[in-house]
């Protein structure tokens, strides 16, 4: 499968445009280009019963909270200057770099 053009990228800020955590803002902690999915930071909170000797994570066994994944369609970055959500565009620099930028300002956005 080609790899899919997804502009948001590990690190950064985003708000959560729908599903059960809409309104939130949280900074993003992985990104599955494949399944199109956004791992974030405190959202999507999910609990995982284990059997002991099962998991590393919980060797005696018992609930264990994971990050659940968000789809990139329900994200929007957040604006570094009106901390607003904002689309994004892109960019080519006079020394022929190309950087994001943010629609709502044209600020540009700093890769983490």
């Amino acid at each position: 499968m080609a790899r899919s053009s997804i502009r948001i990228k590990k690190g950064d800020t985003v708000f959560v445009l729908s599903g059960k955590e809409k309104g939130k803002t949280g900074k993003v902690m992985d990104v599955d280009h494949d399944r199109q999915r956004a791992v974030v930071e405190k959202l999507m909170i999910f609990k995982r019963h284990y059997k002991r000797g099962r998991n590393p994570a919980a060797p005696e066994g018992g609930i264990v909270e994971r990050n659940g994944s968000i789809h990139i369609s329900n994200l929007a970055l957040l604006d570094p200057e009106s901390k607003k959500p904002t689309r994004i565009g892109t960019k080519v620099l006079e020394n022929g770099k190309r950087v994001r930028i943010a629609k709502r300002s044209g600020a540009q956005i700093d890769q983490a």
